[in-house]
């Protein structure tokens, strides 16, 4: 809206607010100064309130929506004028007013929660540079690739890597993690994280408009404009409650003075009444005020979440399935044993490894090029490069066909068995070690065993999630030694020696249970993320996580997953709070004034009311804090 960027009291429903609380009240003093001269400052309201209401009544019905909120207020108010009770009129249009700004506020309180993250960018960046000199410039003016220098208490202006310096960098403004992390050389920093007490020089890798703070402000602003199922079905039920409302509104004043013998100007009274009563306003903001509230709740605690779909969706999940490698555990493998097989050098195997493995981003790749390195093997140059897509990679090394591969791809390949190398890797998987295969020419070179150390609160967070009734199972490639391994460490079920397939299998079955979410960091994940009722993305992964993700948990920590199952709950629990207030409320008055207990304006002020309480109990979600 065009009032969103001012304070909400200088808006132009605060200011119809003010001018018709002026009117009403001028009204009621004058009446007490000079009774009977102060019914044309209430007709005077209801008429200014009623030109900005007609004209929105007006451009609804010609849009297709004759039974709009608007119209009902209008009709009710001029009918209260034609029937001389014109302080009623003024009355009911200036509560409808203050329930409107109402619904403003909350939805600006919720929209302001996001957008203060913006002020986590500094103003002025240090760009340096080719002599070394600093030149301070707006963060928007950095281009990828520029080197900036970030002194101890500033701000990091950009998403970028560290070139040289080390620090401890406090995240806890974008990611919520409130202890600081240490950062060095080669390592990935965040914009709007602030820099505590190393001076650092940064190459910046994403653009301001690309930045880790802009992407978010950019997710939770589309989120709040999605609609959740609950939203739909309330949208959905208001559109036919409206004009029901209306017929039942005339069915009163027509038919009471037939049945029950009332008199037509209180038949005419009580059915404009019910009019009033009919107003949805309360319940159409119940779910979109608490769906803002928590994904702004959520952001600021480094849950993202893409809609209010997804975070409908999550709090429902009965089964939560874990990727392994860089999900529950660090994503950091290290080569723990290198084994060769009779005639070959661990060496030799480590290095055909290295060459076939060079230039790959996945972790255990990484791993076998740091083993290479830390031991000082020189790696050959690999041709013709391939992939047996979640069994192998392939290569052309020196001349000889080489491939790095599971368990399960060497015993299909190498036709006479693996040998004296197959109880080697029994032992090594019993340990809880990922074991791949180096074959040359078809026949086994060599072992690489890896351990990947589980995260730190792994357990604790399944344990958070068994505490909120989630059944959790891991699906890992891994074999299931390995697998069981790490799952009796971390109490959850296992299903191991999947595929990326295997992985849309299990999804499937699992679904038969009920409602299931996925989590996973994105390197063979992002299919079963798109098939899970509700992807989770850590904060780690990679960029085609978070394409494939409906949620994110940027703080890469496994208890960050039930803090968002617990939020999706307290949020569905608010909306459910909400809507019961809004019916409840209408009911309670549709009865009272029927039986001639309550009039007009305690009509509209059932609605207002339920406004205000549905406003508070949904801004009560932006000081949501995990258990």
């Amino acid at each position: 809206p065009a009032d969103a960027g001012g304070p909400w009291w200088r808006t132009g429903k605060a200011m119809l607010v003010w001018a018709l609380g002026a009117l009403v009240g001028g009204a009621y003093l004058l009446s007490f100064l000079l009774p009977g001269e102060h019914e044309w400052l209430f007709l005077a309201a209801t008429l200014l309130a009623l030109v900005p209401f007609g004209r929105r009544a007006v451009a609804l019905a010609r849009a297709g929506s004759p039974f709009s909120i608007e119209t009902l207020m209008c009709t009710a108010a001029l009918g209260a004028v034609v029937i001389g009770a014109a302080e009623e009129a003024a009355v009911v249009v200036l509560l409808f007013a203050v329930g409107e700004l109402l619904e403003n506020v909350a939805a600006g309180r919720a929209r302001a929660g996001i957008r203060a993250l913006a002020d986590l960018m500094p103003r002025t960046a240090l760009r340096l540079g080719p002599n070394g000199a600093t030149e301070p410039v707006p963060p928007d003016r950095l281009a990828v690739g520029d080197p900036v220098l970030v002194r101890p208490g500033d701000r990091v202006p950009c998403d970028g890597t560290i070139e040289e310096g080390r620090s401890a960098l406090d995240e806890s403004p974008v990611t919520g993690e409130s202890v600081p992390v240490a950062r060095g050389p080669g390592e990935a920093v965040v914009a709007g994280s602030i820099n505590a007490d190393g001076t650092l020089r940064v190459r910046v890798t994403r653009a301001a408009a690309d930045n880790t703070v802009a992407r978010i402000i950019r997710l939770v602003e589309e989120a709040t404009a999605s609609r959740a199922p609950t939203q739909r079905f309330i949208e959905r039920f208001s559109r036919w409650w409206t004009p029901g409302a209306m017929a039942v509104s005339a069915l009163v004043i027509l038919l009471a003075p037939v049945l029950l013998g009332w008199d037509w100007q209180t038949s005419l009274y009580r059915g404009l009444a019910v009019l009033l009563i009919a107003c949805p306003c309360a319940l159409v903001i119940s779910v979109p005020a608490a769906m803002a509230s928590g994904l702004s709740a959520g952001a600021r605690r480094g849950l993202l979440v893409k809609g209010g779909a997804a975070l409908e969706a999550i709090g429902a999940a009965r089964t939560i399935a874990f990727d392994k490698t860089g999900t529950l555990t660090e994503g950091r493998p290290r080569v723990t044993r290198v084994a060769a097989a009779p005639g070959a050098a661990e060496d030799e195997v480590l290095a055909l490894a290295a060459a076939v493995e060079t230039g790959s981003a996945h972790p255990l790749a990484r791993a076998v090029e740091a083993a290479a390195a830390e031991r000082g093997v020189a790696v050959p140059v690999a041709t013709e490069a391939g992939a047996a897509p979640g069994r192998a990679v392939l290569a052309t090394v020196a001349g000889r066909r080489v491939a790095v591969g599971s368990p399960r791809y060497g015993a299909e390949e190498v036709s006479g068995g693996l040998g004296p190398l197959a109880a080697e890797m029994e032992r090594l998987q019993g340990e809880g070690n990922t074991v791949s295969v180096v074959l040359a020419d078809g026949a086994a070179v060599g072992l690489l065993a890896f351990r990947d150390e589980p995260r730190p609160d792994a357990a604790a967070g399944v344990a958070a999630l068994a505490a909120l009734g989630a059944r959790s199972v891991m699906l890992t490639g891994d074999n299931a030694r390995t697998g069981a391994a790490v799952g009796r460490a971390l109490g959850l079920e296992v299903k191991a020696e999947l595929l990326p397939d295997d992985k849309l299998r299990e999804i499937a079955a699992l679904r038969g249970a009920g409602p299931v979410a996925m989590v996973g960091d994105g390197i063979n994940d992002a299919p079963a993320l798109a098939a899970a009722d509700v992807g989770v993305a850590m904060g780690g992964g990679t960029d085609v996580a978070l394409e494939a993700a409906d949620a994110a948990v940027l703080r890469d920590r496994v208890t960050g997953v039930a803090e968002l199952v617990a939020l999706s709950r307290a949020t569905m629990a608010n909306v459910k709070q909400n809507t019961a207030v809004a019916i409840g409320l209408k009911l309670v008055f549709l009865g009272t004034t029927l039986a001639g207990v309550t009039g007009l304006w305690p009509a509209i002020l059932a609605d207002t009311g339920a406004t205000v309480l549905v406003t508070l109990n949904a801004l009560r979600l932006l000081r949501w804090q995990p258990a």
